[in-house]
């Protein structure tokens, strides 16, 4: 009953569109409207401001709504982060309830979401967050990742820790690690020595690329290319069959575009000698990217449906071990390295 209230809700408000304020925002190959009655209610922040695109056709839509308290969700809990937030399941949809012990025992704000990830309702807690010194962004970290992150497992697509680099003549890698295994690092070297485009230099989305090459993207003086333009690049074999997308969450160094480019290899970072690389089997490479994957472990299906895209991944795109040190001479390995 909950769920089909909360799909009438959004259908009256969605055929309400022009009389609210609304922002849309796309991070790999998913957008995502929000709507509100006041223009603080769809708030982006600066982390997703470059991620903004103009109205389109959304696959997700989610309506902000201020209510005079929350309640602690009575559902079953399927995930607790054992920080801010936890996940709440009936047989309709699911709830992400988010709590900090230094606003209080209720949810300052809660997402009810369907199964499919298309539709939902923001719960806010005005309790809580009406009289906030602080610009309210209904939709900061870690919600807007975790409603990517789940909008993922419905489409043949996956979010890995990794650092994506496109270098000038379109050859574009994605250097996967867990945190500690290089990426920072990675990135640094690569930016030292050429003028690359970092998608993200933490957190790449990697699916299908349904974009037939058609030609090299033009790269201004900075080497990026312009906002939210799809970086294409003519291939005499057209192997790319998989795109990898930058993200608004990144590391230390700072890099989040809004950028996507066909991907040529995947290496997995990690710490040696003599900067060796070791191609993978395709069972090796779908176990290391597995591990360095972002996937929601709560729902078996989403796990089944993350290791089906990562096979399809290695079937497509070669998979590499990188053992290096950290100096030039690691990139010099990889500009000089033929599959």
């Amino acid at each position: 009953m909950r769920s089909q209230q909360m799909n009438a809700n959004l259908t009256g408000s969605f055929e309400r569109v022009w009389d609210q304020s609304s922002s849309t925002f796309s991070i790999g190959g998913v957008s995502v409207c929000v709507l509100g009655d006041r223009e603080a209610d769809v708030n982006l922040g600066s982390p997703l401001g470059p991620f903004r695109v103009k109205h389109q056709h959304s696959d997700i839509q989610i309506q902000v709504q201020w209510l005079p308290e929350l309640n602690v969700s009575q559902t079953p809990q399927l995930f607790e982060s054992g920080a801010v937030w936890r996940v709440h399941s009936d047989s309709t949809d699911l709830r992400f309830d988010f709590s900090t012990p230094h606003l209080g025992l209720q949810p300052y704000k809660s997402l009810l979401v369907d199964h499919s990830f298309r539709r939902a309702i923001l719960q806010l807690n005005k309790e809580y967050l009406s009289d906030s010194v602080y610009p309210l962004v209904p939709l900061e970290y870690p919600l807007d990742e975790l409603l990517i992150m789940h909008r993922l497992t419905q489409e043949r697509a996956i979010e890995l820790h990794g650092s994506g680099i496109v270098r000038s003549n379109g050859v574009a890698n994605l250097f996967i690690g867990h945190s500690g295994a290089g990426k920072s690092t990675t990135t640094r070297l690569w930016t030292e020595t050429e003028d690359v485009e970092v998608l993200s230099d933490d957190r790449i989305i990697v699916r299908r690329d349904n974009d037939a090459p058609v030609g090299k993207a033009s790269l201004n003086a900075g080497g990026a290319a312009r906002k939210h333009e799809v970086l294409r690049f003519a291939q005499d074999d057209k192997k790319f069959r998989m795109r990898m997308y930058g993200t608004p969450w990144h590391g230390e160094a700072m890099f989040a575009s809004p950028n996507s480019a066909p991907l040529t290899r995947i290496f997995v970072l990690e710490h040696g000698h003599g900067n060796v690389i070791t191609p993978l089997s395709p069972s090796q490479a779908v176990a290391e990217l597995f591990a360095r994957s972002f996937v929601p472990f709560h729902q078996h299906e989403y796990v089944d449906s993350a290791l089906e895209f990562l096979q399809e991944l290695v079937n497509a795109v070669p998979v590499y071990r990188y053992a290096f040190e950290p100096d030039q001479r690691a990139v010099e390995k990889i500009r000089n390295f033929h599959d």
